[in-house]
Order: C-alpha cells, then sequence, then structure tokens
C-alpha cells in the first residue's frame, strides 16, 4: 500500500512520464512531440526501401534512353565505337580475329589494331557494369533505394569519364575512321569508365521490365514496336508501342544533343554536363510513386 502511495505521487509531481516508449501527459494523452524524429526516420526509411511501381517508371527511363544516345555520340564522335551498344563492338572483335587467317601466310596481318583494342575496351567495361548490377538483385531490383544508389553509381562513373579524358588531353572529334582521335592510356580509361556507366544502366532498366527494355539497344524496341497489333490505332492510348516510341525519340534526341555540345565544349565538359543529367535522373527516383500494395 505505501509502495503504490509513492508511485502515485510521484505520478502527481512529474508532469510527463514514459509508458511502453511513449509519452503521457498527467491527463494520461500522449505527447505528440515525443518520437517524432524516431517516427519520421523509420517512415522515412519504409519509403527508401518500398518498391516502385514500374508503370510509373517512364520519366526515368526515358532519361536514361536519352543517356545512352548522348554517352555514345560521345565515343563514336572520337574512335568510331560504341560505349553502349556493344553487338558492334563483340563484332568487330570477330573480325579482327577473322583478319588473323587472310592472305598467304607470312604476309598476315597479325596486328590488334588500335579500333580493336578500343572496342574490346568499351565490351569488357560495358559487362563489369552489368555485373554490378547483380547486388540489385540482392537489395531487390525495384526498390527506390537501388534505383537511387545504381543511378549514382553510373553518376560517379561518368564522372571518372569526364576527368580522364579531360587530363588524356585528346580531341573531341575524329575526322576519319583510320585517324582516331583517342590514343593514349588515360582515354581507355575514360573509354571504360562511361562503358561501365551505361552497363550499370543498362541492367537497371532490365529489371524493371518495362516497354523501355534496357534502355541502351533499340533493336528489340523496333522489332517489338513494328508488330505491335495496335501501332497504328493513332487515336488510342497504347502504352505498348507509346512507350517504344518514346525510347526511340529519346535517345535520338540525346545523340543530337550531345553532339551539339560536343562541339562547343569538348568531351571534358560535354561530359561534365552528362554528370548533371545523372545527378538529376537520381534524384527523380525520390519521386516515382511506390508499388500499391495487392488486396
Amino acid at each position: 500500500m505505501a509502495d503504490s502511495r509513492r508511485t502515485t505521487a510521484t505520478m502527481e509531481e512529474s508532469p510527463t512520464a514514459t509508458v511502453a516508449g511513449d509519452s503521457i501527459t498527467k491527463s494520461g494523452s500522449k505527447d505528440p512531440e515525443a518520437g517524432r524524429g524516431r517516427n519520421h526516420s523509420v517512415s522515412l526509411w519504409t519509403y527508401l526501401t518500398q518498391d516502385v511501381d514500374p508503370k510509373e517508371t517512364t520519366a526515368p527511363l526515358a532519361a536514361y534512353c536519352f543517356m545512352t544516345g548522348y554517352i555514345d555520340v560521345v565515343s563514336f564522335s572520337a574512335i568510331f565505337v560504341w560505349c553502349g551498344f556493344q553487338t558492334g563492338n563483340f563484332a568487330q572483335l570477330a573480325l579482327a580475329l577473322a583478319r588473323l587467317f587472310e592472305g598467304a601466310p607470312g604476309f598476315r596481318d597479325q596486328t590488334f589494331h588500335r579500333a580493336d583494342q578500343q572496342a574490346l575496351c568499351s565490351l569488357i567495361a560495358f559487362n563489369l557494369g552489368a555485373f554490378v548490377g547483380r547486388i540489385g538483385d540482392r537489395v531487390g531490383p525495384h526498390k527506390r533505394l537501388w534505383l537511387i544508389a545504381g543511378t549514382f553509381i553510373q553518376t560517379v562513373l561518368t564522372m571518372a569519364g569526364a576527368i580522364a579524358l579531360w587530363k588524356s588531353g585528346e580531341a573531341a572529334i575524329s575526322g576519319a575512321r583510320d585517324d582516331p582521335a583517342w590514343t593514349n592510356a588515360l582515354s581507355f580509361v575514360g573509354l571504360a569508365f562511361i562503358s561501365a556507366s551505361l552497363g550499370v544502366q543498362g541492367i537497371l532498366g532490365k529489371r524493371l521490365n518495362t516497354q523501355f527494355g534496357t534502355t541502351i539497344v533499340l533493336t528489340t524496341v523496333w522489332v517489338e514496336l513494328m508488330s505491335d497489333p495496335r501501332l497504328f490505332r493513332l487515336r488510342q492510348r497504347v502504352i505498348t508501342r507509346d512507350h517504344r516510341l518514346i525510347a526511340a525519340v529519346s535517345l535520338f534526341l540525346g545523340a543530337f544533343v550531345g553532339r551539339a555540345i560536343l562541339q562547343k565544349l569538348g568531351v571534358g565538359g560535354t561530359l561534365g554536363v552528362a554528370v548533371g543529367f545523372r545527378v538529376l535522373i537520381t534524384l527523380s527516383w525520390c519521386f516515382v510513386p511506390g508499388k500499391k500494395a495487392s488486396t
């Protein structure tokens, strides 16, 4: 009985008391200020770890396609190698191998040409970048946190490529296919970084499983667009058709804008602008609606 009276007296003297982690006033109501920071942190973490709705990712994926055209035109203008379209690079390596058997013995061209070296560099770096995407398979390929982090990785790789190519001192545009503008070691490093950035982008786009595909190669997009049964229903909103058209137009615009900036700012400046674009895309994932819980 005495202990009960002491507890009651303590409650009366203190304006607030804590019960099961919550702050309450003398009247028994919860203090609205208590735990606000903790609840805010929990809700932010929940927001970051929720799945985004792939149907609502049109804007960032269109921006990905834009970046494909933008960055590809930088490498192609200098060395005629697409740092994102690896089908051509892979076929080029096959041609380089076949060249070893052309002509009479003793007169065969056994030189590993600079263009073939650059194609191999781009192919390896691109695949290493795509391999990084396996992290997303563990985190969750649709998780907002991974999409933000993965796009930020692309940003860092693009920045590294910009610095390497700027420090290389090489020209931005080549005048002929047999005279590449990039030849020194730093230019190979820069090519590897920008190729890897597109590799990471490709796996992020692919895992979302939308009409944009990988956001890198449009061959499949073109085939599926031309075979779409509702291709000519122009008065209807057809997602399968419209999103593929958006992907193609975005890539085209990216290449156009990239070349225009390249002529004015050179390689370092053009890729510096690309870094800014990447930052904006990174932030855009914060505003993509989350996937609604199935009922």
